[in-house]
Parts: C-alpha cells; structure tokens; sequence
C-alpha cells in the first residue's frame, strides 16, 4: 500500500530575516569591531606615554654630577651690587649676564620681581665680570654657559651637597691681583685650540678662534652668612676632597664659561679691572628654592648630567 509523503509543516525552512533586521545586526557588528579597535589605540597610547614617562635606562644616563644655565649678556653698568651696594658709578665697568634688571640697589627683593635671560627663565640669579676691551672697544661674549658641578669634593660629599640657599652672594677671583700668581683660579684658553696651553693671563688664540674664561667658584659655605664683610669669608674651597670644619656645608660648585669672539695678539686686551689675572666673577643666587633642591638632588646628589631643564 503506497502512503503519500506528507511535509510536516514543523519542519518549515526558516524564513529570511528582513533586511532591516541585517542593518542593526551589522551596525552592532560593526560598533564591537570599533570598541576593540579603540580599546587597543587606547592601549598603545598608554603604553607610549608611560614610556615616554619612565626615566631613562641607566645606560643612557651620563655619570657627571652636573646641570646648567645658559645666560646670555645683558647690559654694562659701573655698578657691583656686592661689593659696593647702593653706589652707582662706584665700580669699574661690569657685564652683567641672567637677571636684566641688576644695579647697584639690587637687593634679593627686586632681583625677584626682574626678568631673566636665562634658560631656564627660572633662574633669576644674576652673574657679572669685568668688560673686557679689545683696544677702547667692549667685547662682549657670544657663549655664557654657568655649571652647577659636584666635581672637586670626594663621591660621599657629591652625595651630601646642599643647595645654595637664597639670596646668597659669592665672588670668586682676584680683581687687585698684581700678577699671574695672585689668581689661580681664574684661566684664559682658546676655544677649538687645545694646542695653546691655558693661562691666568689672556692667550693668543689663532685666527677662527675665540678666547675663553673659565672661572671656579668656592664649594663650601659656611651654613649661616649670606655674603661677609670681605664677600669671600664665608666661602671656602674644598681641601682633599672635602669641606674645611669651619665651612662644612658643602654646595654646588660654580663653573663659569665665557666665549669672546676675539683671538690674536692678547696685548689688544684689558679688563675693566686690569690684566687678563684680575677676571673675577659675582653670582647673587636668586633660583627658586624647589626649582634649585629638584636639580641638586636629581643631577648632582645622583650624579646625573642634566641640562638646563633639570633632566638627563
């Protein structure tokens, strides 16, 4: 007996979705695909800025107790606010160099409130020699770099060095000095001649060039005076590799570099002060104090070459 198949109507095809019902379904599709991808951006960028956030490896961190500011020249003024405040005309003929408004009436107050040309603009400090004369004509120096150093003291004083407090006042040098022998911390040499020996009175520097002035500041204070009757007194240089008793509070050293463009015959040349031995420099600290205790501790505490921004 032959029995008609018969379709249970069950068992039906499925039907095509509407074509609505595959526009949501790839939009949804296409909004996952959207939020991994910009869950992976997300990442990356974070991953980068957390790179770019990590200090360097040590291996690309240059060991040298060190950091800078690069302070072109200002102005020229017969004025020394250190050694004879308050008294303009007073002095022999200074170049100044950072804080542009310094006079013979600056005082720590209104240093604060002047303008710098230092990078970084937040060392307001200000720093002055002698004018050099090329015969009647100043010169003034192209090249103004002051370093801020932990060499000259042993590796566990480098460790212990203070920054320099507020408003304090250094000379280094000898502006009476009579001869080559009286200053021996001031030096003249030639930029790009290592072949000319360095000396404390000027050099003759071959044609392109320039003479420099190197100049050492003293390292050790006395952890209470500001400046002294002498301006040096309560400043001292290292002796072996450490602080004398009487000045134990051991600071950065201050290195100052001059660059003039000048060479040739150094009878040409004078400072307002006198022969090439009479360089002398002042420094009247006026960094602000976090902007100063972040380089020491980071560049020289760690012995860490820095730039003018503080870091590696």
């Amino acid at each position: 007996m032959l029995f008609r198949h018969r379709r249970n109507p069950d068992h039906r095809r499925p039907r095509s979705l509407p074509s609505w019902r595959y526009r949501i379904a790839g939009l949804a599709a296409a909004a996952l695909a959207l939020s991994f991808l910009q869950a992976n951006v997300g990442n990356a960028s974070a991953e980068r800025a957390a790179a770019d956030a990590t200090p360097k490896a040590a291996a690309d961190v240059v060991r040298v107790a060190e950091f800078l500011a690069e302070c072109p020249y200002t102005h020229r003024l017969p004025d020394d606010p250190i050694v004879f405040p308050g008294l303009p005309g007073a002095s022999h003929m200074h170049s100044f160099f950072g804080n542009d408004t310094t006079h013979a009436g600056s005082d720590l107050a209104s240093l604060e409130k002047g303008r710098t040309s230092c990078a970084p603009d937040t060392d307001l400090s200000s720093y002055w020699v002698p004018t050099l004369y090329d015969g009647d004509k100043e010169v003034e120096p192209t090249g103004t770099t002051f370093y801020y150093l932990g060499e000259g003291v042993s590796d566990d004083v480098i460790r212990q060095i203070k920054p320099f407090p507020r408003g304090l006042r250094i000379v280094a040098g000898n502006a009476k000095a009579t001869g080559p022998q009286d200053n021996t911390i001031a030096r003249w040499s030639c930029l790009h001649a290592g072949e000319v020996n360095p000396s404390q009175n000027f050099v003759n520097c071959p044609p392109g060039t320039m003479m420099e002035s190197y100049l050492d500041f003293p390292q050790c204070w006395n952890g209470t005076d500001l400046d002294s009757p002498d301006h040096k007194s309560h400043m001292a240089y290292p002796v072996n590799g450490g602080c004398p008793s009487t000045h134990p509070v051991p600071v950065p050293k201050l290195r100052q570099v001059l660059r003039y463009p000048v060479n040739g015959d150094p009878a040409r040349f004078r400072l307002a002060s006198g022969p090439g031995y009479t360089m002398h420099g002042d420094f009247f600290n006026v960094w602000p104090e976090e902007e100063m205790a972040q380089r020491v501790r980071d560049c020289i505490n760690a012995v860490v070459k820095c730039g003018f921004d503080g870091k590696p």
